[in-house]
């Protein structure tokens, strides 16, 4: 019996707060995700700092200090039983794509070691999701949810609150807030 491919995307959809945590340490700050007027947290860096601030983020690894979602791993876990996993992630850090190898590195190792049940084979890293076939695609992007699928989820993230349920609907999109809704969609429907 052939599975269907379910693509999930990593961050802000598996783990989340790694850049609020690295921005606050560079400025000093306590910011809350939600206080990002964009998709990108570090665009809460001055520009007179961001050099300084790229050399500093080339020297962390952004995920040692992630925090998972709440279920995530259990969750995907337990769909890996029913479907075709894929963890297809974004690894080109947009203020110096040329330091993005070691963004993919970390991202990679953090999977191997957090979800070890999922085989390295099923990490895809691209920018342009909408290259990749699937039957189920989950990820906090509605750019990154272009392309066919069966069923699209968009889970919520600071930077995804205000886009309307009309607009999802017309995209033929689900809203997910948690990992616990994907599982009442994905595990316990027929």
């Amino acid at each position: 019996m052939n599975q269907e491919k379910c693509l999930i995307d990593v961050d802000d959809v598996i783990c989340e707060k790694g850049f609020i945590h690295l921005v606050n340490e560079f400025l000093q700050t306590n910011y809350e995700q939600e206080d990002a007027k964009s998709y990108y947290i570090n665009d809460l860096i001055p520009k007179e700092r961001f050099e300084e601030w790229k050399e500093f983020f080339r020297q962390k690894n952004v995920y040692d200090y992630v925090e998972l979602m709440p279920k995530a791993k259990e969750i995907i876990q337990q769909l890996t039983k029913k479907y075709e996993i894929y963890f297809v992630t974004a690894f080109v850090f947009r203020d110096s794509p040329k330091d993005s190898g070691k963004t993919l590195t970390d991202k990679f190792n953090f999977l191997a070691k957090e979800f070890s049940f999922i085989d390295p084979s099923h990490y895809i890293f691209i920018q342009d999701k909408s290259l990749i076939q699937a039957d189920i695609r989950i990820d906090d992007s509605l750019k990154n949810l272009q392309g066919k699928a069966r069923l699209k989820f968009l889970y919520t993230a600071y930077h995804n609150k205000n886009i309307g349920l009309e607009e999802l609907q017309t995209k033929e999109i689900i809203r997910v807030n948690d990992w616990e809704e994907i599982a009442k969609y994905l595990l316990l429907s027929s």
